[in-house]
């Protein structure tokens, strides 16, 4: 087969094709040895299978294809009650897998002459398979062919570069054809093997250690042969003299497979220590009897999250090269995960805060270790832990949504994607008044309409945004304001003053300075829903002052009898308001103030976690704050549940001494974490993150986004203590900005740096290896291979 690697030239050669090879007919098995659902199950009875480009070089999909007899489509359409497309419909059309070593790809010709390939169902149980049956009019040769391009990809994709100067040691590390396929549809096994249950306890060590053999279909183990590549832990760093030892505590150690999906025992008798090794500086070591496991800093990263019911710690390590692992300490009682939590959590809030935790008041302590706690809400009602029902598909919503519609016969290269000079989307602002979208690119704004069926309709360009002297600049935080007929813009190189786009001409009108000697830091409305009105006033945050800012007022625009200023630099960096007008305004030092109006003290005051708080949100009805920290979100509720405020919130009366707001720390779970960074080679970094919103509608939904992916969690689940609250969607290139169409939570806009689209929340999936692993296609019909851009004649400088 290695004799065929020229082969692959040619077919790459071509990179204005998005297919590089295909097998046009076979059918589609997923066999699975060990579930009760049976042996196989037949998913596609004709299908085609290719191999294409993504959107990201280096990575490349199989994608497994239906195909329809005449009329065969709409028939079924007609019976499932559809109108034509439907967002969930590409399940049930096409499979696709991202190419990668994981999937153990490999090909094999059977006794009766039936050739076939298998590869790996990773979102499935340990074993199962897809296999694709070549038709019997597919060529031996077009089956290798297949094979050595599926191989040239996978080395694309570890090593980031082309297979051309590969040689066939470095390509045949990919090849798995020593590997068994068993037959689709196997003779005398029209039973399922009998599944093996344990309890969540037992999957801690029995489970995994069980998976590392693969089964026949007999049920007795086979030699591996390579089926399964457990993940290894990787050498320990060394351990730095100490100081002082925080925490010593005895536990068992286990290691998260990515191939299984489970913690793997990996000892049982270890010594977790967290050690002082500096001035705020601090150190996580595990050692073993036989060896040292692990070590590293003690730093915000390692996203650790506590469970009591499984006596459990898990969080996230990362290796010298950027590697990421997620371990799991399970110790033998309560008080001692206690010990070792309060231990560790003194170490990274001392290592955020660069001050001596002994110096925290009791509450606040038990407020930070609460907040690292695994999610459980006290006030539940009941009918929440019902299974949820699942949500009903609007007419409207069945379309393939995507960012612009073009005729069929337009050109490819009159689609322009990318700026000349180099800029990329970089902020998003969601109408409320009118169904619109703003997108900053640059000193470019481009508007996008929201049509009946939630797609997104190009409008226009506004292709210069300078100030009042003609000289271009980029916004650097946008607001609509007025009804949504101006836009307030703020100029990085002008921090004392903002400037007003009137949006039906398209051009900046109205310079405000706002004070001499008090920049504006960041802005926000005067009321949750002022956009929507005429309001003319909104809120002004310096470094440590909060202000009303008035353009109606002459010269400098700073109210002064509504200025609240601090001595102390707060680092103010956020603020959000409620329906009524009620502020919460949040730090770079992690804390948040609750206000019912300016220029006085604030009623509560939620101490801070360490970790500088990058975006803020509120829920209309003030219950619910939500900050978003870069590896984390946090999730307040502000009413307060006893004493004589009861039914109060934190933003009306100020919380008794004991008792102050309950913290959630939404994070998203170590093994996902240390998927992701596996995935991207980068660290988490939340965008900020926002409820749904509209006027009497609900808080259901929170969106955000790191990286190539967008995370939603479902209220309902959160506020239920789920354990699997969120769901993502993953494209090929970074999110950089995200928000909820005004009035749903159904349909999410969302702008990657040469695209925006609009996309149905139904199409996020749970997180699994492959989900995480394959990206979306952006902007495209199943039916077209288009990417979505701004057409050249699109791009103008006129008013809309």
């Amino acid at each position: 087969m290695f004799m065929l690697r020229n082969v692959g030239k040619y077919l790459f050669g071509d990179t204005s094709k998005e297919s590089i090879i295909e097998i046009p007919q076979g059918q589609l098995y997923l066999v699975r040895p060990r579930s009760p659902k049976g042996y196989s199950e037949l998913i596609f009875k004709d299908a085609a299978a290719t191999i294409r480009r993504t959107g990201q070089e280096f990575q490349y999909q199989l994608v497994i294809q239906r195909a329809y007899e005449e009329g065969e489509e709409e028939l079924l359409a007609d019976e499932d009650g559809e109108a034509g497309e439907d967002v969930l419909a590409t399940e049930k059309d096409e499979r696709v897998f991202l190419m990668d070593a994981e999937l153990h790809f490999r090909s094999d010709t059977r006794d009766s002459g039936e050739m076939v390939f298998a590869w790996r169902d990773l979102s499935g149980d340990p074993g199962d398979l897809y296999e694709f049956v070549c038709d019997k009019s597919v060529k031996a040769g077009d089956v290798q062919t297949f094979e050595m391009v599926a191989i040239q990809c996978q080395y694309q994709r570890k090593f980031r570069k082309s297979h051309d100067t590969a040689s066939e040691a470095d390509l045949y590390q990919f090849s798995f054809s020593e590997e068994p396929i068993p037959e689709a549809s196997p003779v005398g096994s029209s039973q399922a093997l009998s599944p093996q249950v344990t309890s969540p306890k037992s999957n801690l060590k029995d489970l995994a250690t069980r998976d590392k053999m693969p089964v026949t279909p007999d049920g007795k183990a086979k030699a591996s042969q390579g089926y399964e590549r457990t993940t290894l832990a990787p050498k320990s760093a060394i351990e730095p003299k100490g100081r002082e030892v925080l925490t010593r505590e005895v536990a068992e150690l286990h290691l998260f497979d990515f191939q299984t999906g489970t913690f793997i025992e990996q000892d049982k008798h270890v010594t977790a220590i967290v050690t002082e090794i500096g001035d705020w500086s601090y150190w996580l070591q595990i050692n073993g009897k036989e060896r040292d496991w692990l070590g590293q800093p003690v730093i915000a990263d390692i996203n650790p999250v506590f469970n009591y019911e499984y006596l459990s710690f898990i969080f996230n390590h990362y290796t010298a090269d950027g590697s990421a692992y997620s371990w799991l300490l399970r110790f033998k009682d309560q008080e001692t995960e206690e010990r070792f939590q309060e231990g560790l959590m003194q170490a990274l809030w001392e290592q955020l805060n660069e001050q001596k935790w002994s110096k925290t008041k009791d509450e606040e302590r038990d407020y930070i270790i609460e907040a690292f706690n695994d999610l459980t809400m006290d006030d539940v009602p009941q009918e929440e832990e019902e299974e949820e029902e699942e949500e009903e598909i609007e007419e409207s919503d069945r379309v393939d949504q995507r960012s612009e519609k073009y005729d069929s016969d337009e050109e490819a290269d009159d689609v322009v994607t990318r700026d000349d000079d180099g800029n990329v989307n970089s902020q998003l602002a969601v109408g409320y008044k009118h169904d619109r979208s703003f997108v900053v690119r640059g000193s470019k704004i481009g508007v996008f309409k929201h049509t009946p069926n939630n797609n997104l309709e190009f409008s226009t360009t506004i292709s210069k945004v300078a100030d009042k002297k003609g000289k271009l600049f980029s916004p650097k935080k946008v607001m609509l304001h007025a009804e949504d007929s101006n836009m307030i813009l703020q100029n990085e190189l002008n921090p004392n003053s903002l400037y007003r786009m009137d949006l039906e001409y398209g051009k900046v009108v109205d310079e405000w300075k706002v004070h001499d000697d008090i920049p504006v830091n960041t802005f926000a409305p005067d009321k949750k829903f002022s956009q929507m009105t005429n309001e003319q006033t909104f809120l002004g945050l310096s470094r440590n002052a909060l202000y009303r800012i008035d353009p109606r007022l002459a010269g400098n625009k700073l109210v002064d009898s509504e200025l609240k200023q601090y001595v102390s630099k707060n680092e103010f960096s956020a603020a959000a308001t409620t329906e009524k007008g009620y502020i919460a305004v949040a730090s770079n030092k992690g804390d948040i103030r609750m206000f019912d109006r300016l220029g006085i003290n604030a009623k509560t005051h939620i101490p801070a976690l360490g970790d500088p708080i990058l975006g803020l949100d509120v829920s209309a009805d003030g219950r619910w704050v939500l900050a978003t920290c870069r590896t984390y979100l946090l999730l307040i509720d502000a009413q307060q549940k006893e004493g004589k405020n009861a039914g109060k919130l934190g933003f009306e009366k100020s919380f008794g001494k004991d008792s102050k707001p309950q913290p959630r720390r939404l994070g998203l779970q170590p093994s996902h974490v240390a998927q992701f960074m596996h995935e991207t080679g980068a660290p988490l970094s939340f965008t900020p993150a926002r409820f749904n919103t509209g006027i009497d509608a609900g808080e259901t939904s929170i969106i955000t986004a790191t990286g190539p992916f967008i995370v939603t969690w479902n209220m309902k689940k959160v506020l239920a203590g789920r354990k699997d609250p969120y769901s993502i969607k993953r494209y090929s290139e970074e999110v950089k900005a995200d928000d909820f169409k005004y009035g749903t939570d159904k349909n999410v806009i969302v702008a990657l740096p040469n695209e925006v689209n609009m996309v149905a929340k139904q199409s996020f999936r749970k997180p699994t290896r492959e989900s995480i692993s394959t990206p979306a296609r952006a902007g495209t019909r199943r039916s077209s291979g288009r990417v979505s851009g701004l057409r050249k004649s699109e791009i103008v400088n006129s008013p809309y």
